[in-house]
């Protein structure tokens, strides 16, 4: 089980013991970025194109959104660097604003009244249960879209300008899916911290606010 003693240190023993971990965690860590990344473009492509009107289609694509930000949130949390502690520490509080039952809120999501080992644990949970779930509703969207159709910018019936999908997208999928894959391997073997801060390379201290951050 995640422990806040060795969490810190069991990253660093990834890093450099185990055989291509470091590799690994880099494709893990930038690969969340890369992966929001290309879910901007998906949302804002689906803006122009009027996708909202799609209602059902719409509501579940941004529930993946949120319950990605979650994950992606909790992940960040696990390595219990500065930022990791600091960022939950910011970020759970938000809650305490809802008036009457917000401290509680945050004391039931930390399991204790700070952050501490029961927080470590419930996220690590949660950051392994979240994508199962996330990968339901992508097939859900994905079955509903099949149904529905897609949107186009003129927001009419655009069955008579379809083209088969062999060999115009495929050639033109696979021409993105080599270009993202190109860049995202540059920045693994190149700039692997280029998205990660310097403080989370120092380990979670609760008595020390990076300068960054102070309120």
């Amino acid at each position: 089980l995640p422990n806040i003693e060795i969490a810190f240190m069991s990253i660093s023993h990834i890093m450099k013991d185990v055989n291509s971990g470091w590799l690994i965690r880099l494709i893990h860590m930038n690969g969340a970025s890369f992966y929001f990344m290309m879910m901007y473009f998906h949302i804002a492509r689906n803006l122009f194109y009027y996708s909202f009107k799609l209602n059902m289609v719409w509501n579940i694509g941004i529930t993946i959104f949120l319950l990605s930000m979650m994950t992606a949130f909790m992940g960040y949390v696990l390595p219990w660097g500065q930022m990791s502690f600091w960022g939950a520490m910011v970020i759970t509080n938000l809650m305490s604003a809802i008036p009457y039952i917000g401290q509680l809120l945050v004391e039931w999501i930390w399991g204790g009244f700070s952050i501490n080992n029961s927080t470590l644990n419930r996220f690590f949970s949660l950051h392994f249960i979240l994508p199962l779930i996330i990968m339901i509703l992508v097939m859900l969207h994905l079955i509903i879209l099949h149904f529905t159709g897609s949107m186009n910018p003129m927001g009419t019936n655009s069955n008579i300008y379809k083209i088969p999908f062999y060999p115009y997208f495929l050639i033109k999928d696979l021409l993105g899916f080599i270009l993202i894959l190109t860049m995202f391997m540059f920045i693994n073997f190149q700039y692997p911290y280029y998205f990660g801060d310097p403080d989370n390379f120092k380990m979670a201290n609760s008595m020390v606010t990076p300068l960054h951050i102070k309120p």
